[in-house]
């Protein structure tokens, strides 16, 4: 994969930067700004070595058309907190606000387009859209690096078409992105553990299918759990259940035993009558589950198996929360996974989205895992065997 070494002297050229800051936000304000940070070895790189950046990225789904709710501008301060120098927001895409910005930036100094998918051909699923806006990119640089891991597995104009039109090379996020999940997925030092998590099986179908054939143990949790429970014969209540899915799901636990793969799932779930924070949790074997209540977590003799079972791995690659996290009552699941991963001394790689924002929000100290990922989809296509077209771009 090309690195940043390859574009040569950068001092005075304009380097436009795919950046990941699609950050949560509340009544306006970051909650997390764990993308932001993860940007900033690869901003100081370049502007210590004298280029202009320009920062391309997107924020949420404003569907094709302006909408100040989805403005970068929050992203552009909190950028600017984290360098300690002035960010400057353009107005547009690719507009004259844009090139206006460009124009005006000196050697070191950054500047922000506004966010990508304002513009409807960013996302196009007709690649002359895409192009055409490439190309208007394109006229605002003369180098790209690639450092939005959380994009990597889209075609879109800011990730792939841009790539193919100028010197272009990957990011240092995106290099130890790809250098840690390869390490998970392509030759792990066994024994190799998955944890899945997550609402829907369906989501994780072709993971399932490709880790059958990959890890030595599989660990389900999370609402997926309980399209497992009903393959294997057990009522659910009125827990999360994807009915459709319980054939593949058979098909699964049968492929797992053919293969040797140990799966694991949990002997018993936290219930309780809602979803709600404050709903009053019970602790039932999954044999036991009342009709009128849901699970919202894996059990405490679960936690104990799942961190056990863990500990014992020399990899091990985790992907979704194994209940209801946000809420305390239902949060000792989760906790209990990313506990044996932080004591542990196996090689842990945390798929980013809902993991990534578990462990920061749990309060664990970040340096205790190996690798944690700000990529949730794209971390899970590499764990589904895909290859990311942001990637394959810059390979030569």
């Amino acid at each position: 994969m090309r690195t940043i070494e390859t574009l040569g002297e950068l001092r005075g050229k304009r380097v436009l930067v795919r950046s990941d800051f699609n950050v949560p936000l509340k009544d306006g304000v970051i909650t997390d700004d764990g993308r932001i940070r993860a940007a900033l070895p690869t901003l100081n790189l370049l502007t210590k070595a004298g280029a202009k950046v320009i920062i391309m990225a997107h924020l949420g789904r404003p569907k094709g058309k302006v909408d100040p709710a989805f403005s970068l501008a929050p992203a552009a301060a909190r950028l600017g907190e984290l360098i300690d120098a002035p960010v400057n927001l353009a107005g547009d895409v690719v507009g004259e606000s844009a090139k206006a910005t460009v124009a005006a930036l000196g050697e070191g100094e950054i500047a922000l387009l506004e966010n990508v998918r304002f513009d409807a051909r960013e996302t196009s699923k007709v690649d002359e859209e895409r192009e055409e806006l490439a190309k208007a990119y394109a006229e605002l640089g003369d180098a790209f690096v690639s450092d939005g891991f959380g994009v990597v597995h889209r075609k879109q104009a800011s990730v792939y078409d841009i790539a193919k039109l100028v010197p272009s090379a990957s990011g240092l996020l995106v290099l130890k992105e790809i250098e840690s999940l390869r390490k998970a997925t392509e030759n792990p030092e066994r024994p190799y553990g998955v944890v899945l998590g997550g609402s829907k099986v369906s989501d994780k179908l072709g993971v399932i299918a490709n880790l059958l054939k990959k890890a030595d143990r599989l660990f389900i949790g999370g609402g997926m759990v309980f399209t497992f429970l009903a393959a294997q014969g057990y009522s659910v209540g009125k827990s999360l259940l994807e009915a459709d899915q319980i054939e593949t799901v058979k098909g699964y636990i049968a492929e797992a035993a053919e293969r040797g793969v140990e799966l694991i799932l949990p002997v018993d779930v936290v219930v309780a009558p809602e979803f709600a924070a404050d709903a009053p949790a019970t602790n039932v074997a999954v044999d036991a589950i009342p009709d009128d209540q849901m699970g919202l977590d894996i059990g405490v003799e679960s936690q104990k198996l799942f961190a056990e079972k863990i500990a014992s791995a020399k990899t091990i690659a985790w992907n979704g929360p194994m209940g209801v996290f946000e809420f305390p009552a239902f949060a000792a699941g989760t906790k209990a996974v990313a506990q044996a991963l932080s004591d542990g001394d196996m090689f842990s790689v945390i798929g980013g989205g809902d993991s990534a924002a578990a462990v920061r929000t749990l309060g664990f100290d970040e340096s205790t895992f190996s690798h944690i990922s700000t990529g949730g989809g794209a971390s899970l296509e590499l764990l589904e065997g895909k290859v990311l077209p942001g990637i394959a771009v810059l390979e030569d």
